[in-house]
């Protein structure tokens, strides 16, 4: 219907109703990537010492982690699924080296040896991951459901591994202990090697993600399985191969920590893992429901998550309080993520 000229209602739009609909636009679009420049604004002008190479290494250190296990967890949450198992799994890799760490002569070699140290874990962790997208793809389970099983189990494992002891890695007396140590203690140009390691998986998964035809097939999966699979898209070897790759970084994550702490703890090693990881993509803006993802906005959300964490601690905040924000920034980020898709 068209108003007669000079009507109220044939008048345009105010202006300002236009302007504030755009503000929520990229509100929605970009805003983990304006709180995380917030974040950084705030410390560089409020908090002490922030601008230093030490409190840098300090929380790339402490998300480095959080961040591997995040990545995998996003690749699974982007077929719709989800992996309560990553920090049982870390257990389980974090038990597994100092097998292979005893005696530097005992594979022949130290090399060999130290090699076996750490491909073994990762082999073990990512076989074990493989479990998992069977439960899923041949058995049937819910994602949540066949993952609780190594959740539950996968530590347990760890444990009889190891006695339910704690190992010391400077108990073990072997020569091979700092060329380990160095993934997680290790420095590159006054960078820790941890970060760089974080650093290049980030990039090679959002490149894998975002160019690749297995990122195509991750996300057609997580869309809508069945029309997927009409596309030609072997859904199940997707999901597969999903579950493999966290059950993979899941076991790098437990590696480093294991060498950062220099002990290896069944119990501690990896706990509530999953929780900081499903809240790091959450915040990031992949939507739990499958379909999306972003790789970028994990590693964003991880940092914003931290960096919330550093700030309310340096700022002399009680830890109660610190948590419950934090909990505040997941209910808003998976909000925003409803307005979005809506």
């Amino acid at each position: 219907m068209s108003w007669p000229t000079g009507h109220p209602l044939s008048r345009p739009l105010p202006t300002a109703r236009l302007g504030e609909s755009q503000i929520a636009d990229v509100l929605r679009k970009y805003g983990s990537l304006i709180a995380l420049a917030a974040l950084l604004l705030y410390n560089v002008l409020f908090t002490n010492n922030f601008v230093s190479i030490g409190t840098f290494n300090a929380n790339m250190t402490q998300v480095a982690t959080i961040v591997m296990v995040a990545v995998g967890m996003t690749f699974v949450i982007a077929t719709g699924g989800i992996d309560l198992s990553v920090g049982s799994l870390m257990a389980i890799a974090g038990v597994l080296a100092p097998l292979f760490l005893l005696d530097g002569q005992q594979f022949g070699a130290p090399a060999v040896g130290l090699a076996l140290a750490i491909v073994a874990p990762l082999v073990a962790t990512t076989l074990l991951g493989a479990f998992n997208g069977t439960l899923v793809t041949v058995v049937g389970l819910q994602p949540i459901i066949a993952t609780l099983v190594l959740y539950l189990g996968g530590r347990g494992i760890a444990q009889l591994i190891v006695d339910g002891e704690l190992r010391e890695f400077r108990n073990l007396g072997s020569p091979l202990i700092p060329s380990f140590e160095f993934i997680g203690l290790g420095q590159v140009a006054g960078i820790r090697f941890q970060i760089i390691v974080m650093v290049v998986i980030v990039i090679v998964a959002a490149w894998v993600l975002r160019a690749t035809t297995f990122g195509r097939y991750v996300l057609a999966t997580g869309g809508n399985p069945a029309a997927a699979r009409l596309a030609g898209v072997p859904v199940n070897r997707v999901k597969m191969a999903v579950y493999c790759i966290s059950g993979l970084l899941a076991g790098i994550a437990g590696l480093i920590v294991v060498a950062i702490n220099r002990s290896s703890d069944p119990h501690r090693v990896g706990e509530y893992m999953e929780l900081d990881a499903i809240a790091a993509v959450a915040v990031g803006g992949t939507p739990l429901s499958g379909g999306r993802a972003t790789i970028l906005g994990t590693f964003i959300g991880a940092m914003i998550i931290q960096l919330l964490r550093f700030t309310l601690i340096a700022h002399n905040v009680p830890d109660g309080i610190t948590r419950m924000v934090i909990a505040g920034a997941i209910v808003v980020a998976v909000l925003t993520q409803r307005q979005r898709s809506t």
